[in-house]
């Protein structure tokens, strides 16, 4: 596939033919989009109920302190306030966490970052209830905080658990090694918040039994349900966790911190408790990107072929585990990218600060690494005075080669042939050829700088993510299909995030039962697991649960039929609601041979298991792989040090499109996000405390700053082991655009940009370079 030239959709090369209309390959528009458009989709913000109380959650002022008293009879004593409740009033685990159990529902002895909760209140009105919890009293004898990952190996402990997480020295080849050409350099990224538009909110209702039904934008509510039942004390099976619509999500929405606090105020008060968290509450409150700093040694022999690749990674947790080990674990795995390294030899560590704690974000661990190591190429290039796309070709991964873990890749990673497809995409015109009027200098329209002082620069980089879980991660999901009335339901837990998964469903039914309505159930904790939505899960495991389901719902329906008239159901087909045998002889309507029955079937998919990665690092711990190029062309200010990012070309690995629609705006989604990333996106901190946790200080990237994103080449060849043979759409773009822009900003300014996002005295050319 490649794209149109004015539009940058994905079209297929050859003669133009008609897409179908729906089920697999069709641009089917989400069943949602009408009613986001108008507004009335049910995000949690906008749930109600007859009693309602709201919630506020007080929080912690200081990085690091030891908590010397907690007084809430002010509080209590306001009029209208229902309840007040602190970590004395947790009835069942004091702590929590997906992987390792490590953060407090609220803090009792010390507080371990900027924004960590103390107490919580319930009161009849939302200003009553954040007055409440300002009035709460807390002495607190303030505490020097470790900031610096590198000083927390020596620091005193921060939390029973000690202040290393998890430590992975990868040993791959012969250490003794030496290459013609080495070259070293130290990175650093930055921590990126996830930044949803719409911020955390929910609902609580009590329940007759004693149990709490939990209203709220959750993608993984079977987890959230366990979680929050250890800590209320009750069996999971009284309390339920209902999703609403979600307003997107990149990793933000996997903390229960605000869940667990809205149902223990529903279960004191026995009303139901809504909370609509503010965007500081929002900033302080959930996860970020792993701040992460990257050293590296790469050794080339004089043609430029890589032989050896050192690097040590330390990854910033911030004060509580999170999933810091499985990002710690990508981070080691794909350091030396998706090229070819006879030896490898790398360090990970993830360590506990009091810095704002860090978790899943789209991408992560491999994001890092990815503008480390493409920084790295970038440096051989120059080194070797190569053409930086020609190096990167002389190095690439392809199927069958093996990666530093020791794991063989078996999936298809046409790598080579992705770089040559953004490489050879024509350059946009200059802006010397453009009038002036119709191009923008770096800084915007109204910006200072002149036209004479902008420098173009292109620049590559390679990416690649895993799928699904890894390390032994159980992954499995259960899908229900059921057909009455010439209308199909799918029952999964999956949850739309935005990443398309209920527009999939409808499109698999309508591929394998040629059933042209389909729905989909709304999510709760009723249904069997389906697990988190992250790492393409939805697509490879969920949809497949669903075709499974629906295959066994078709064989249901064909068999009578075929017995009938003394075939195989083989020979029988399903197209646009019509059944028909290979001979013609059968040909009649879904409708009509479900004769007023009801088929059902309920379907579960796991893939093959993995491992996790031994003493040295070594270990089949991933499913699959994606892999994406991206050429990078941005103007430079080299005076001012502003950057506009001009145009990004991309070719990625899909292993098969199943909405061309979709599959684009995730493409050109993730790029925007990579963007923030590399020029904009960084929540600082000054010894700890978040600097201006709101929209204003934190800057997103805008309209204004999304550039000509050109999908340029979709590789479809298809992973057997996948059902559909598709890979994920969104990560790769995420991971590798931010060192493709570094890459371009190099090569503009001749600077060595080896921090994102890119500040702009980094970008300003040295006078005679």
């Amino acid at each position: 596939m490649s794209n149109d030239a004015a539009t940058g959709t994905p079209t297929l090369d050859g003669p133009r033919q008609e897409p179908p209309a729906h089920g697999l390959g069709a641009s089917l528009a989400p069943a949602d989009a009408r009613a986001k458009t108008e507004g009335t989709f049910p995000y949690a913000a906008d749930l109600w109920a007859e009693g309602l109380l709201w919630a506020a959650i007080l929080r912690s002022p200081h990085p690091s302190a030891r908590i010397v008293s907690i007084d809430t009879s002010a509080a209590a004593e306001m009029p209208g306030v229902r309840a007040v409740v602190t970590h004395e009033d947790v009835p069942g685990d004091s702590a929590y966490g997906r992987r390792v159990a490590d953060r407090p529902v609220f803090a009792s002895e010390v507080v371990r970052h900027h924004g960590e909760a103390i107490a919580a209140v319930a009161a009849d009105h939302p200003d009553t209830a954040r007055m409440a919890a300002a009035a709460i009293a807390v002495e607190y004898e303030i505490l020097d905080p470790v900031t610096d990952p590198e000083k927390a190996f020596a620091a005193e402990a921060l939390h029973p658990d000690g202040n290393l997480i998890r430590h992975i020295p990868l040993r791959y080849g012969d250490p003794g090694v030496q290459g013609e050409i080495v070259v070293e350099g130290l990175y650093r990224i930055g921590r990126q918040d996830p930044a949803p538009i719409g911020a955390e909110a929910g609902l609580a209702v009590p329940r007759p039994d004693g149990g709490v039904e939990i209203y709220t934008a959750s993608t993984d509510p079977h987890t959230d349900r366990d979680l929050a039942a250890a800590c209320f004390g009750l069996d999971p099976e009284r309390v339920k966790v209902v999703v609403t619509g979600v307003p997107g999500a990149t990793g933000d929405r996997e903390d229960p911190g605000f869940q667990i606090p809205l149902g223990l105020l529903a279960l004191r008060t026995g009303c139901p408790v809504k909370l609509a968290a503010t965007r500081e509450e929002s900033f302080l409150g959930h996860a970020h990107r792993h701040p992460t700093l990257l050293r590296y040694r790469h050794h080339a022999d004089s043609e430029g072929r890589l032989v050896k690749v050192e690097a040590q990674i330390l990854l910033d947790a911030g004060a509580y585990a999170d999933d810091s080990s499985e990002s710690l674990a990508a981070a080691v795995a794909f350091a030396c990218g998706p090229y070819v390294v006879p030896h490898a030899f790398i360090e990970g560590w993830a360590v506990r600060t009091n810095n704002p704690p860090s978790g899943h974000v789209r991408g992560e661990g491999a994001m890092q690494v990815c503008a480390a190591y493409e920084g790295q190429m970038d440096k051989l290039a120059a080194t070797l005075g190569l053409d930086p796309a020609e190096l990167r070709l002389r190095n690439v991964l392809a199927t069958g080669d093996i990666l530093p873990t020791g794991q063989t890749v078996t999936c298809p990673a046409p790598v080579a042939e992705l770089l040559q497809a953004v490489r050879d995409f024509p350059l946009p015109a200059l802006p010397k050829d453009t009038p002036e009027a119709a191009w923008l200098l770096p800084g915007g329209p109204e910006g200072a700088g002149e036209p004479g002082a902008v420098r173009r620069g292109v620049g590559y980089a390679l990416g690649m993510v895993h799928m699904l879980g890894a390390e032994g991660a159980d992954e499995v999901s259960t899908a229900t299909v059921k057909v009455h009335d010439g209308v199909a339901t799918v029952i999964c837990a999956a949850v739309e995030t935005g990443q398309g998964f209920s527009t999939l469903a409808r499109q698999i039914v309508q591929e394998t039962l040629g059933i042209e309505e389909v729905h989909v159930a709304s999510v709760d904790t009723d249904q069997p697991p389906a697990g988190p939505a992250a790492h393409g899960r939805h697509t490879w495991v969920s949809g497949g649960a669903v075709e499974r389901a629906a295959k066994m719902v078709r064989t249901q329906l064909l068999q009578p039929l075929a017995h009938k008239f003394g075939m195989s159901t083989e020979l029988l087909q399903i197209t646009d609601g019509k059944i028909t045998s290979y001979d013609g002889v059968l040909s009649t309507t879904v409708t009509e041979a479900m004769d007023g029955k009801e088929l059902w079937a309920t379907a579960q998919c796991r893939p093959h298991p993995t491992e996790p990665l031994d003493e040295s690092g070594q270990g089949d711990a991933f499913v699959g792989l994606a892999f994406c190029a991206i050429r990078a062309v941005v103007d430079v200010d080299i005076e001012l040090g502003s950057i506009r990012v001009v145009e990004m070309a991309v070719a990625q690995d899909v292993g098969r499109v199943l909405n061309p629609a979709q599959l684009a705006t995730r493409i050109e989604a993730g790029i925007t996000q990579g963007i923030g990333t590399a020029l904009t996106e960084n929540l600082r901190t000054t010894r700890g405390l978040v600097r201006r946790p709101d929209l204003t200080g934190y800057a997103l990237p805008t309209s204004l700053d999304a550039p000509d994103i050109h999908i340029v080449k979709l590789v479809e060849e298809r992973d057997v082991v996948a059902p559909f043979g598709a890979k994920p759409a969104s990560a790769a773009p995420v991971v590798t655009s931010p060192a493709a822009v570094a890459s371009a900003v190099r090569a503009a300014t001749g600077r060595p940009i080896s921090r994102l996002p890119i500040r702009p005295q980094a970008a300003v050319a040295v006078p005679g370079a």
